[in-house]
Formats: structure tokens, sequence, C-alpha cells
């Protein structure tokens, strides 16, 4: 057996690293290139959101490259990602690929034993205390990279030498690829983490905190978002992405098994807007675009795919919040047609609008001393 699994950032390092100490063998995926669009939207149908297109190129060049099961996370609720693994399984199956197995981790909620057999059955063994503490080390993999992640998008801005934060996180990515275990991928993080502390930053400089909130995967995948954070850091503003997979998975994965939840004060910021769950993380961009105003962000920046259903709902309420918060919201939706220079000139233009924005409060305020 040969697993291989979607990129979603750099979610499939902690994969990578729960079945190296599994003992099963896996296949990364090439990274996400214009190659892997191609190859999805030539097999997906045409209305089908970008995740899909991109799941399904990641697919086709695993299997090329040995693959033989595919482990996936499943869904609930109004998002059509619920059916994404059901559709890609009949295209491989046209496509001649129909001896590759499908393996659909749904999230527990409340019935983790159901989840454990399904990790079992993938990693050929019904060693609970085994899955359990590879599961809990691919999290804590997880969570060190989100910070990781976290902190670059904060600091980049501010480096004095410019490259230095980037060749760090470069270094860290190719040493996790060759890793082998859970163990040896948090020792080459903690490494890094502390070498980006070490990062000599201009603490003195102003820049523009701007929040990205939409859809879950446009949010997470750099690939997907054409690069929006670093691109946003290149133009002197401070990013903070609204999702992470770890976040995602310590919900589903355990709070939400026993009953709890941390997204409680989400739903509560989007409350006056959105009182029910509309699907994907609809409700989620809403709640999130007002903690984001409330923190003194100067801007929001939606993403979403073409077609998103959830998303669409979103951004039909967030020109309310915009007015009821005053914060600048930009909506970018993205898909295989979307064209980067165009993309980058919508960025640019947006982030003069907040600059100009903060200079006339500044000078406002300057002015009401007199």
């Amino acid at each position: 057996m040969k697993i291989t699994f979607p990129h979603i950032g750099n979610t499939y390092l902690p994969i990578k690293a729960m079945f190296d100490d599994l003992g099963v063998e896996t296949v990364l995926p090439p990274p996400n290139t214009k190659k892997t669009l191609e190859i999805g939207t030539k097999y997906a149908p045409e209305l089908m959101c970008l995740p899909m297109k991109i799941n399904l190129g990641n697919y086709i060049q695993s299997i090329e490259k040995g693959a033989d099961t595919i482990v996936v996370t499943g869904s609930c609720g109004p998002c059509r990602y619920g059916y994404f693994a059901e559709v890609e399984k009949e295209i491989l199956k046209d496509l001649g690929y129909d001896g590759v197995e499908f393996v659909v981790l749904e999230a527990p909620e409340g019935n983790l034993q159901e989840f454990y057999h399904r990790v079992s059955k993938v990693a050929n063994t019904r060693n609970m205390i085994k899955i359990g503490k590879s599961v809990k080390n691919a999290i804590q993999v997880l969570r060190r990279l989100d910070r990781i992640e976290e902190n670059v998008l904060k600091s980049r801005p501010y480096e004095k030498n410019k490259g230095q934060i980037d060749l760090i996180n470069n270094q860290l990515i190719s040493r996790l690829e060759r890793s082998s275990g859970s163990q040896e991928m948090i020792k080459h993080i903690d490494v890094a983490q502390q070498s980006l502390q070490q990062v000599a930053l201009e603490s003195n400089k102003e820049v523009l905190k701007v929040g990205i909130v939409g859809e879950i995967y446009t949010v997470i995948e750099d690939f997907a978002n054409i690069h929006i954070g670093k691109k946003l850091n290149e133009m002197g503003v401070e990013v903070h992405k609204s999702h992470t997979t770890g976040d995602w998975i310590l919900e589903h994965l355990c709070y939400k098994s026993i009953g709890r939840s941390r997204e409680k004060h989400i739903r509560k910021a989007a409350q006056p807007y959105v009182t029910t769950q509309v699907g994907g993380h609809g409700r989620e961009t809403i709640g999130n675009t007002v903690l984001y105003a409330e923190d003194g962000y100067d801007g929001i920046i939606q993403v979403m795919p073409f077609t998103c259903m959830p998303e669409i709902v979103a951004m039909s309420i967030l020109p309310h919040v915009q007015k009821d918060k005053n914060i600048p919201i930009l909506t970018l939706i993205i898909d295989e047609m979307t064209g980067e220079a165009g993309y980058l000139t919508r960025l640019e233009a947006y982030i003069d609008l907040l600059r100009n924005r903060r200079e006339k409060d500044t000078n406002e305020k300057m002015l009401s001393w007199y």
C-alpha cells in the first residue's frame, strides 16, 4: 500500500509524519503548479470549484508516481466538498485508475472510534495506542508549522535583511520533506523557530495589518491564492490568516468530539449578520471579519474559489459589515482563468487605498489638537 493525499498548505508534512510513525509508505504529491491545475481542470466538471480541480491534479500526479490509496478528510453541510471524494473516484475510474482506493476520514463529531477504525484500515494495525500516539504527534508537527507560518507572515515586512526569513523557511520545508517521522520533524521545526527569533527586525517600522478570510482551502493553500501572504508582505503589510489546518483539526477531532467548541466567539461575532450555518466557512468569514475590524486591522481580504456557494453568501453580507465597522473589504474570486498580473494590480490599488486612509486618519487626529 502506498498512500497519497492532497496538498493544502504544509499539511502534507504532518500527514507524512503520521504515516511514517505508523510504518506506512507515502507518496508525496508534487508541489502544486500550473501543470497540476491543468490536469485537474481537464478532467473535473467545469463548474466544480478550484480546490477540487487542484486536488484531482494532485491525485493523478501521485498515482503516476505509484500511489494506490488516497486519504482525504470528509465534510458535512451545504458545501460541495463533501462530494469531492465520490466525484473524484468516478473520474479516476473513467481514466482507468479503478484500482485506486479512497479512504475518507470523516470528522468524528463524537465518534472517535469510527475515526480510529478508518485510520487503522490505512495503517494496517488495530493498535489504538500506536494510532493515537501517531495522530497526537502529527498534530504537534502541524501546530508548530502553523506557528512558523504565522510568524513568517507577521515578521517578514519588518526584516532588515530582505530574504532572510524566506531562506530559513525554505530550508525548513526542504529538511522536513527529507525527514522520517514526527520526532525528527519537530527537531527541525524547533531549530527553525529559534532562527526566526534571531532575525533582525525594524521594530519601529510602520506597516499595515490585513486579515485574510474566506474559504479554508484558498486561505491556506498559497498556490490557490497566488501567494497572497508573501505578496502583501513584500508591499509592507503584516498578514494574518483566519484559518489554519491545525485549528480545523483540533476543532473537529478534539473539541467537537467532547461537545465543546473553540469557535463560539467567531459565531457570536457573526450573529448580528448571519444566525445559522450556511455551509463551508461562510459564517466564519463574517465572524472573523468582525473580529479583525474590532482588533484594529486596516483592511480585510476575502479569498474564495469561483462558484463557492457559502462564500457567495458571505460576500453578499460583507458590505453591511464594511459599513458598520468602517473597514475596507476586498473580495478576490479565483479560478483557473485568474491572471496574476490583474490580481496583483487589484492588490496594489487596495493597499494604496489603505495607506491613504491611514494617512488621512493620522492627519485628522493631528489637526484635532489645534
